[in-house]
């Protein structure tokens, strides 16, 4: 174990675990399922680290913009949550789901009510519902993430939008048959228009440590300015560690034991509550979506720091 007496550690784990990944073998394939990521290259590699006063540390493509995708999801939660508090959970569940994060089983049976925020059935509820608090949910989100990053270029890919778009029935049904229950409110066109530019946003490892540290600080934003309530702070994290990477959150738990939100563009993003956020990268994922280097290299990290919530 790697001492953390000094936030000057950071560095020397970091580039410990960025050659420790670059032996692996590589494993996963890219999220092949949407033309628009298919061909990104499995082996890319890049990790960063936020500590709470803004100081990131990174390594490999640390630096280099990818498809946040589901990652998004943590901070359109966090938003709709800020301005609808509790409320938000009679629309959907906080219990992990136990299905792929596509599935519309559990709908069914579970009356149009999804299990988590996490799985697409619930992140297009509180997208539907953020968008009717704002008239824009992708809009506010992009408008968070770059003030939260400092990062005034992140922007969406519309070559992304437009290829989940194309291929986007099986969400399109979700969306349908929630709002058969009463449980979506917006057109669904719109909401899926709204829940694929949220997608498709493109920021790199730096941006979204930076953007995850409100999750570190217990609901303050990186002004000083309160977003959530330290308790809203902790039910968020709680949702990302048994709920944040799929059908695997009690072997992400289990290996990596923090909060974590992971996304089919490769990207993954982990919060030490008190202490630092980090971003991970690299497009190989395993079955059930999640980056294989990613997972390996965020185990790492709280084996050789010590850093985590158990």
């Amino acid at each position: 174990m790697v001492t953390m007496a000094s936030s000057l550690t950071f560095q020397p784990v970091l580039e410990r675990i960025a050659e420790e990944i670059e032996q692996r073998p590589r494993r996963g394939r890219p999220a092949d399922y949407i033309p628009a990521l298919a061909a990104r290259d499995p082996r890319r590699f890049g990790m960063a680290v936020a500590e709470l006063d803004g100081t990131v540390y990174g390594v490999g493509e640390w630096k280099q913009p990818f498809s946040t995708q589901s990652i998004t999801k943590v901070f359109t939660l966090a938003l709709e949550l800020a301005r609808e508090g509790d409320e938000l959970w009679e629309h959907v569940g906080r219990e992990p789901s136990g299905n792929p994060f596509n599935s519309l089983v559990q709908l069914e049976y579970e009356n149009g009510l999804p299990r988590n925020p996490f799985i697409n059935a619930g992140a297009l509820v509180v997208t539907d519902r953020l968008h009717s608090r704002t008239g824009d949910a992708a809009g506010t989100l992009l408008d968070f993430l770059r003030a939260e990053s400092g990062n005034p270029e992140l922007t969406f890919d519309q070559e992304v939008a437009a290829s989940e778009t194309a291929h986007g029935d099986r969400n399109a049904a979700l969306a349908h048959f929630m709002a058969s229950y009463g449980n979506i409110g917006n057109p669904v066109p719109v909401l899926l228009d709204q829940y694929f530019r949220q997608c498709s946003i493109e920021a790199s490892c730096a941006d979204l440590a930076l953007a995850t540290g409100f999750l570190a600080r217990h609901g303050i934003r990186a002004d000083g300015t309160r977003l959530l309530p330290r308790s809203q702070a902790k039910q968020v994290n709680a949702v990302m560690l048994t709920c944040g990477t799929y059908d695997a959150a009690g072997d992400f738990a289990y290996r990596v034991g923090l909060p974590g939100k992971s996304g089919v563009g490769g990207g993954i993003i982990a919060v030490v509550p008190g202490r630092c956020t980090l971003c991970v990268w690299s497009p190989g994922l395993d079955q059930r979506g999640n980056s294989v280097a990613g997972v390996a290299a965020l185990d790492r990290f709280t084996t050789l720091t010590g850093l985590s919530v158990f």
